[in-house]
């Protein structure tokens, strides 16, 4: 259930301090669904998206960029043209069209995934759920809408992508032929699209949004024969199974060898993914106690899937959402292309036996990261004086580092300009001398900026510079020529205390 007054807070100070701008054009009144990204907002992303691309770089992935606009015939091979459809409900009065599941999740606590189509009705009705836009009552039936947005290339059907996971799978020839045998693993951070109804959840839910979705191929005979596995068979996840959600259990910190021992998860490879979609939420620096990963029931996953589990963060504006699915999407991804195409898309064995390839999914977005670190790291820290911080992880920040000259005289902005330059060579660099150094101080802490640099006039006769932590509001003394260095062992963990005397 949505908290309106953090939202409201929250969405006044991530408009204001340049983080995310919208519904966009603001100007012309706003469309639901588009967001743009301001200049603190676009550092953010750019962090995510680098950690991303780390964490699967790091674990033999690679990476693809595919067209964003694909015909008709690859829509209607993957099931999205004729399936891709939700179910909605339509006010009496206005007109306006809602998400059934969506209105009653922002209205309870009540998971919407276990409910059939005349419970969503009944519940609706009992619970006297109204129109958001006139409160009026909503027409007894449900109907069924498309989420595909459509187009036209030299005059033939053409539709924009929902997902980039379909055009992770078209080059398959090419790709085994590259990587020269399976399994191999490879993914996409690029746009989607998808024409939702009513979207009113801020990035949450989005017409257009960035994904980060990778795909590995693998012999299916291989799944229980992965040695990564071994490596993080002992590690526990916060898993909530489908046994725990029927009997109404809590989340439990279960290691993948339990899990795997008690059919929760079916395949070793299926695990090693699990854990390392897990792995990547943590790396952005989304709070461990704040996750949980949440297995499909049954009626809920898809046909194709063997197994499917989505990883949830416990939000302070929505509460648990998801951000992640993780899903064993069986051969049917490759059958149905080879059937529409009329090509192989086959895999040879040592043996020469033909087979056709196992896919296993990490499928995410990095707009709803992105929202959950400003969501679950803003705080406000004076009700009177309306006074904020932003306390984002500091090796996820917007910015790396700050520098002020304490003054705008005596030669103070041109030592600063030195230093600025020098840390832009390993840094993002903010630079601010306009304002009382406890108003820039502040001004930094709003933006999330781990470490301020001051120079004054002791700087010009010693060259050092004060460094000033974000969150303890600490500051040490340091030589201008070890700033750099110092600074990634800061960002790295390190403690400031380390490098130097406090100082009043």
């Amino acid at each position: 259930m949505k908290n309106e007054q953090f939202l409201k807070d929250f969405n006044s100070f991530i408009q204001s301090k340049g983080f995310v701008y919208g519904p966009f054009p603001e100007i012309y009144g706003g469309v639901a669904g588009f967001y743009a990204y301001g200049p603190l907002g676009k550092l953010l992303k750019n962090k995510v998206e680098n950690s991303v691309r780390r964490i699967f770089f790091s674990n033999g992935f690679r990476e693809l960029e595919c067209p964003t606009v694909l015909p008709d015939i690859v829509w209607e091979a993957s099931g999205h043209l004729n399936t891709f459809k939700e179910k909605i409900v339509e006010c009496s009065k206005c007109k306006s069209i809602f998400r059934a599941d969506k209105l009653i999740e922002e209205s309870s606590d009540v998971e919407t995934a276990v409910m059939k189509e005349k419970e969503v009705l009944e519940f609706i009705k009992k619970n006297k759920i109204k129109c958001p836009g006139c409160k009026s009552d909503f027409k007894d039936e449900l109907k069924t809408y498309s989420l595909m947005m459509k187009t036209e290339v030299a005059g033939k059907p053409f539709s924009l992508r929902p997902e980039t996971a379909t055009a992770t799978y078209l080059p398959f020839e090419r790709l085994n032929e590259f990587f020269r045998k399976l399994p191999f693993a490879v993914f996409q951070i690029g746009k989607a699209y998808r024409n939702e109804i009513s979207p009113r959840q801020h990035l949450i839910r989005c017409r257009e949004f960035t994904q980060a979705e990778a795909q590995m191929f693998i012999d299916p005979k291989e799944k229980n024969n992965w040695e990564k596995y071994e490596a993080i068979k002992n590690e526990k996840l916060p898993l909530y199974t489908s046994h725990h959600q029927e009997k109404q259990l809590k989340v439990e910190n279960i290691s993948l060898e339990l899990a795997i021992k008690h059919n929760h998860i079916k395949s070793k490879a299926y695990a090693w993914c699990l854990y390392l979609a897990y792995r990547q939420f943590v790396s952005m620096g989304i709070p461990e106690e704040r996750m949980r990963i949440r297995q499909h029931l049954q009626h809920e996953r898809a046909f194709y899937a063997d197994d499917a589990w989505d990883i949830e963060v416990n939000l302070n504006s929505f509460g648990w959402t998801e951000c992640c699915g993780v899903h064993d999407r069986t051969d049917y991804d490759l059958k149905k292309h080879a059937e529409f195409s009329k090509k192989s898309l086959e895999a040879t064995r040592e043996n020469g036996e033909k087979y056709i390839p196992h896919i296993l999914e990490i499928a995410f977005g990095t707009d709803r990261p992105v929202f959950a670190l400003m969501d679950l790291f803003y705080e406000k820290k004076d009700e009177k004086e309306g006074k904020s911080i932003f306390k984002v992880p500091y090796h996820i920040a917007p910015a790396d580092v700050a520098v002020f000259p304490l003054m705008k005289k005596d030669k103070l902005p041109d030592f600063a300009d030195k230093v600025k330059a020098l840390l832009e060579r390993d840094f993002i660099v903010d630079y601010d001398e306009t304002g009382s150094i406890g108003r820039r101080y502040l001004r930094a802490a709003e933006a999330g900026t781990p470490y301020c640099i001051t120079i004054d006039y002791g700087s010009l006769k010693d060259d050092d510079c004060t460094i000033r932590d974000r969150d303890s509001e600490k500051q040490i003394r340091i030589k201008t020529k070890d700033l750099n260095n110092i600074l990634k062992h800061l960002l790295a963990g390190e403690n400031l205390s380390k490098f130097g005397t406090f100082i009043n």
